[in-house]
């Protein structure tokens, strides 16, 4: 058989890492949605963002010397780092009153939003295309939230925030990307959140008696450094436009973990949202990769 039509070796290998990155940002949102009902925002935060900080520094820094730490924008590394923080308190107090599989989806419009910024801000020439799939993406968003519904409740707004935050994050990185070593870009990002969340954390520190929280705590550090890492090697493997319509299986994945963590099964309107965001989404993410060169990221907490 001719390997004409055999996807390379290394593209699959990206493909699986970046699914398994994806797998590890479902994992620590549902544990992040446990965690939150009984520790302090703030605590969990710096646990999250020190085990991240730590864990890059003592693996890379042996063989990267000091050059880990250069950079020719600091203050955007800084600024880079601040908005993932605030990201991450947007995840943490949503996922405390939101199913993990509806909050997933809803801040998986993030690809969409980067498209509207783009073209408000940054004057890019949007297609009609991608505009019908941005409408397409928030009607679907409006389906899972149901302003007015018996189900609707404020706190539904709050992936909102996130995916603001979130699509700023993104398009930063995207333009760090073209000069910055993406190992540095995600040391400054674990230090900079430890900081910022190390000046709060005498207010909120509280003695957990549960070793299951303590447990708890350290496998979201494990699975958020874990997941950053594997979509390093994945873009180092692949092409980014072939690997983005695959940061969509991160819904099934807070859909499993969602019913094996809390029983929660979305019903059939919720369902119907979620599919759009993820067809649209997906499609949305593709050419905004593909027209632009935006580098696409999963969201997590």
């Amino acid at each position: 058989m001719s390997g004409a039509g055999r996807t390379p070796p290394n593209t699959l290998a990206g493909i699986g890492l970046l699914v398994a990155a994806v797998a590890c940002f479902a994992v620590l949102d549902t544990t992040t949605k446990i965690i939150s009902l009984s520790v302090p925002v703030v605590m969990a935060l710096w646990f999250r963002y020190a085990f991240q900080a730590i864990a890059t520094t003592v693996a890379m820094l042996p063989s990267r010397g000091w050059s880990l730490l250069r950079t020719a924008h600091p203050k955007f590394q800084c600024l880079r780092g601040v908005l993932l923080l605030t990201t991450s308190v947007f995840a943490f107090f949503s996922l405390k009153h939101m199913p993990v599989g509806e909050f997933t989806a809803i801040v998986m419009i993030t690809p969409l939003v980067i498209t509207l910024l783009a073209s408000l801000t940054l004057g890019e020439r949007v297609s009609v295309l991608r505009w019908m799939l941005v409408i397409g993406g928030f009607v679907g968003t409006l389906i899972i939230i149901r302003p007015g519904g018996n189900q609707f409740s404020w706190a539904m707004l709050l992936p909102l925030g996130l995916v603001i935050s979130h699509a700023w994050f993104q398009i930063l990185t995207s333009r760090l990307a073209r000069t910055e070593d993406p190992v540095t870009m995600h040391f400054y990002t674990g230090w900079v959140g430890t900081l910022l969340a190390s000046l709060a954390l005498p207010f909120a520190w509280t003695w957990l008696n549960s070793w299951t929280l303590w447990a708890g705590l350290g496998l979201m550090g494990l699975m958020g450094t874990v997941g950053h890492f594997m979509m390093i090697l994945a873009y180092a493997r692949a092409p980014v436009s072939t690997l983005t319509p695959f940061l969509y299986a991160q819904i099934g994945f807070a859909m499993l973990g969602g019913w094996l963590a809390f029983s929660h099964v979305p019903d059939e309107l919720s369902l119907l949202g979620m599919g759009m965001i993820a067809v649209c989404g997906a499609t949305g993410a593709w050419l905004a990769v593909r027209e632009s060169r935006v580098l696409i990221q999963a969201p997590e907490s």
